[in-house]
């Protein structure tokens, strides 16, 4: 499922390929980490590692640090995407007695790695890095509000982990595959491991998050597209301001809904449910004119793993009829993401 990445000004150089650590996952939204770099890095990628309690896999060879060593890896990336990025003190001796194999560590959480004395004394002892991700640049200006050329998709969502970086991916591939000028702007750590580069948005100071938006797709030739990977949700009670710098900031001119039909709840946030499909598309058209007049839908993406073909066709087409664009799964691919393909360069 690789495909081409544009590349961003700002690209980090990370010590591949990945040992995937899924520590003692059991919910496999906070696995997106591990499980994005499996399916679009998977050519970098040879193999994961979990402790104990863990249920959750990528399916890739699970490997012990050394075994993963001897295979070729050069760092093991933390997989898992918690809430409020910690560094669980049950992951603690895995990540040391990776380092003592030979890998360097690769985080993508908020708690910096050194934060941990007994990593920094780890890193000192063994000679390897530790390499903290989501950082983000220097000198990130506030939002100016100002329209730029080129042409943004924004991919939405209805809440967390449910698929707004793989549709964006997939979108961007469609894009190339169709002879167009396109980059993929990577907005979180899964993104940013996957592309070499991106803005952390949820790393950003309130303040600064459209300005960050505004940096990480700047003016461009009319005919070129940026595919920016979505972040949370304006109906998330903990995301929203993430969510909602990156939609003034990315002035969209197309955005896509990213929606789980399987989930009725807010991932972590169970006294609060989510919202309808209708209500994303009315707000965001709602708060994203205010920085582009001419934002529009362009149509719908339905994370369907927890269907069957049959039942996930059937699906698409009932929302297709009822809601009167084109509903998808972009992993299942077809014609009717071909459909929301030509729908968004309509």
């Amino acid at each position: 499922m690789n495909a081409p990445i544009g590349s961003l000004a700002d690209s980090m150089t990370l010590p591949q390929p990945y040992l995937l650590f899924l520590g003692d996952t059991t919910e496999a939204g906070y696995a997106k980490t591990a499980f994005g770099l499996a399916d679009w890095a998977a050519d970098r990628c040879v193999g994961e590692l979990a402790i104990t309690g863990c249920t959750v896999t990528t399916g890739l060879p699970r490997l012990s640090p050394a075994e993963a060593r001897a295979a070729g890896a050069r760092s093991l990336v933390i997989g898992v995407a918690n809430q409020g990025g910690v560094i669980a003190g049950s992951w603690v001796a895995a990540l040391v007695e990776a380092m003592e194999a030979g890998l360097d560590i690769v985080s993508g959480l908020h708690v910096r790695l050194a934060s941990l004395p007994v990593l920094a004394e780890a890193a000192k002892r063994t000679g390897q890095r530790l390499i903290d991700v989501r950082t983000p640049p220097p000198s990130i200006p506030i939002g100016n509000g100002r329209k730029r050329s080129g042409k943004r998709l924004l991919t939405v969502g209805t809440d967390c982990a449910l698929g707004k970086k793989y549709t964006a991916l997939a979108l961007h591939r469609a894009f190339v595959e169709r002879g167009l000028d396109a980059d993929f702007r990577a907005t979180g750590q899964t993104g940013i491991m996957i592309a070499g580069g991106g803005m952390p948005m949820d790393a950003v100071i309130s303040d600064f998050e459209a300005g960050a938006a505004e940096m990480l797709s700047p003016d461009a030739p009319d005919i070129h597209w940026d595919v920016i990977e979505g972040q949370g949700s304006i109906f998330n009670p903990a995301y929203a301001a993430v969510s909602l710098g990156l939609l003034h900031g990315s002035q969209p001119d197309v955005f896509v809904v990213c929606h789980d039909p399987a989930r009725k709840l807010i991932l972590g946030m169970e006294s609060f449910a989510l919202p309808s499909i209708e209500e994303v598309i009315d707000l965001t058209i709602r708060l994203g004119s205010r920085t582009n007049p001419a934002i529009r839908c362009g149509g719908v993406s339905l994370n369907t793993s927890a269907y069957d073909a049959v039942g996930a066709e059937a699906l698409m087409v009932a929302e297709r009829q009822r809601l009167g664009l084109p509903v998808t799964d972009p992993i299942r691919g077809g014609a009717s993401f071909d459909a929301l393909v030509e729908n968004i360069l309509a």
